[in-house]
């Protein structure tokens, strides 16, 4: 992503008054984070688990330009770090920098929660918003995505030869969105822009997910709250 949209990145943070672009990934344990910031890169930046043994247990950042940072962060809900992670995340939320001396602004712009769309549960979504996120950030500045969309049907009417979802896994995917932000909406009281789903395993719909950035990147710097 080294030039998709740079000009539109560039002239959006030009008008907030902040450089570079800082943009932190929540989720679930096995939600596909890291896997996510290496298709967004287009590169094997994170470190990626492939067992039940979560590979991001610390909060870090990654920048392959001068005007747009992701941080990686611990999953949630496996429960027995979970206490530590979040608090990892909450001081990453309420991290703050000055401007010429003056103001006291948080250095995370937006957060992008991942969803993992192979299954229905969303107890750790709803946690990571009521507990992570509404105390630390303002809820117009959170994202939602939904990842492994490629498994939202056990598998099925997923076209492995053209790594893309057929008209019936399409069709239920764009029911799921529409679920998953009802529900969000209903258990968090947070109207979530409609989630944008997508494979980062086999790279499907990364620039719809980096259209959602770009588009709502926000017009001022954060003040903390």
């Amino acid at each position: 992503m080294s030039d998709y949209r740079f000009d539109d990145i560039d002239r959006r943070l030009i008008r907030m008054g902040a450089r570079p672009l800082d943009v932190v990934l929540i989720g679930g344990t096995g939600t596909g984070k890291s896997t996510t910031l290496n298709a967004i890169f287009q590169t094997e930046a994170a470190k990626v688990g492939h067992s039940f043994a979560p590979e991001t247990m610390n909060v870090k950042d990654y920048m392959l330009n001068d005007i747009f940072r992701l941080w990686d962060t611990p999953g949630l809900g496996d429960g027995l770090d979970d206490e530590s992670h979040a608090k990892k995340i909450s001081s990453l939320l309420r991290r703050s920098y000055t401007l010429n001396g003056k103001g006291n602004y948080g250095l995370i712009d937006l957060v992008l929660v991942v969803v993992d769309g192979s299954i229905r549960d969303l107890g750790t979504v709803y946690s990571l918003f009521s507990d992570v996120l509404l105390p630390n950030i303002q809820s117009d500045r959170i994202l939602t995505v939904i990842n492994h969309c490629d498994m939202a049907m056990s598998g099925r009417h997923w076209n492995f030869s053209r790594n893309e979802p057929d008209n019936v896994l399409l069709d239920f995917l764009d029911s799921h969105a529409k679920s998953i932000r009802r529900r969000i909406r209903e258990t968090t009281g947070v109207n979530i822009i409609l989630p944008v789903y997508y494979s980062a395993e086999y790279s499907y719909n990364i620039n719809r997910v980096l259209d959602l950035i770009i588009d709502n990147i926000p017009l001022e710097r954060r003040n903390l709250i």
